[in-house]
């Protein structure tokens, strides 16, 4: 018979109970380790049970029981992306210590597919939800909120929704790159962002801008790039600007994927310009690459305790927790102007 012909039926309770001699009561309460089962019996259950390739359904049991599951849900952009990546491993650490899982989706910056994403998480009785956002509205949320389901926002925070929230100091990091710039003599200095709806990316244009104010230099400003939100954008936006007849002699990227792709754009230049990054990256100390660094594992990890302490029964008004940044120094930044 052809392999598509053919069904693969999981195996079933009756039949473990079958194997095992035993009635699908006793089976049951055996599996799930109930007590007034003699050790001989389970054993024999639990043998049936690996013979065969039965695994309980553990959602469905909480569930028939009245709980709700032990996952935590987590909609974030693609995992693909260090940062996130980053941020559900601190996650998942924690969450771990306390017996709970953790499941994630991708919402690819869709605010509607965010939506059906955050639907279908509570569908499955999640017993806590983390978002990085991309909706600019999350008053729909309220509701669920209070039927007992914690939000955490990550990197963003709610908007039309009080919830905790883990975010990065984004404006604070940005205004340190664009000081450490002007204070190695640039002036003409690129800024190149992400989406400018993202909160995080008009956080760090903010702090750029105040710190080319505070400064007193407009020399900047024709060389303001936003709406860059992929590498190879990135890399042919930096060599737009490097083709100038006045081209900047700094560029500040404020992500990981623009600094890719500045530095793609200048890897065949001797006398490349002055780079600064937002978030750390893997080989940016190889690379020479001076960045605003946090700690993203820091941020899933503290999101992760929030959650949990409000799945204990914490329940004060909505907190906030913001994790410091500090630029690192590779020699990319440090170069003086051309």
């Amino acid at each position: 018979m052809p392999v598509d012909d053919v069904t693969v039926r999981r195996p079933t309770l009756t039949q473990v109970a079958a194997l095992a001699g035993v009635s699908l009561k006793t089976a049951s309460r055996a599996l799930n380790q109930e007590p007034n089962v003699a050790p001989s019996t389970g054993r024999r259950v639990r043998d049936a049970a690996d013979l065969l390739g039965y695994r309980l359904n553990g959602i469905a049991r909480e569930l028939r029981r009245g709980a709700t599951s032990a996952l935590v849900g987590l909609v974030s952009g693609d995992l693909t992306n260090p940062f996130y990546s980053a941020v559900a491993s601190g996650i998942e650490r924690e969450l771990r210590q306390h017996g709970l899982l953790l499941i994630t989706a991708n919402n690819d910056e869709d605010a509607m597919l965010e939506r059906s994403l955050v639907d279908a998480f509570l569908e499955r009785r999640v017993r806590a939800l983390l978002v990085i956002p991309s909706a600019d509205d999350h008053e729909y949320l309220a509701i669920e909120g209070n039927r007992g389901v914690p939000f955490v926002f990550l990197d963003r925070p709610p908007d039309g929704l009080s919830a905790d929230a883990v975010l990065i100091d984004n404006a604070g990091g940005a205004r340190s790159a664009g000081e450490h710039l002007l204070g190695a003599g640039h002036r003409r200095i690129a800024l190149v962002s992400d989406l400018v709806r993202m909160a995080p990316q008009r956080a760090r244009i903010d702090g750029f801008v105040g710190a080319m104010r505070a400064a007193g230099n407009d020399a900047w400003e024709p060389f303001l790039r936003t709406g860059v939100h992929d590498v190879r954008q990135a890399e042919r936006t930096v060599r737009d600007l490097l083709a100038l007849d006045q081209p900047p002699t700094a560029v500040f990227t404020t992500n990981n994927r623009l600094t890719t792709g500045a530095l793609r754009a200048m890897r065949e230049l001797a006398d490349p310009p002055a780079l600064i990054g937002f978030d750390d990256f893997d080989l940016a100390d190889v690379l020479g690459t001076t960045v605003v660094a946090h700690d993203m594992t820091a941020l899933g990890r503290e999101a992760a305790r929030l959650a949990y302490e409000r799945i204990s029964g914490h329940s004060g008004p909505a907190r906030t927790i913001v994790i410091s940044t500090s630029i690192i120094a590779r020699g990319s930044g440090e170069r003086p102007p051309r």
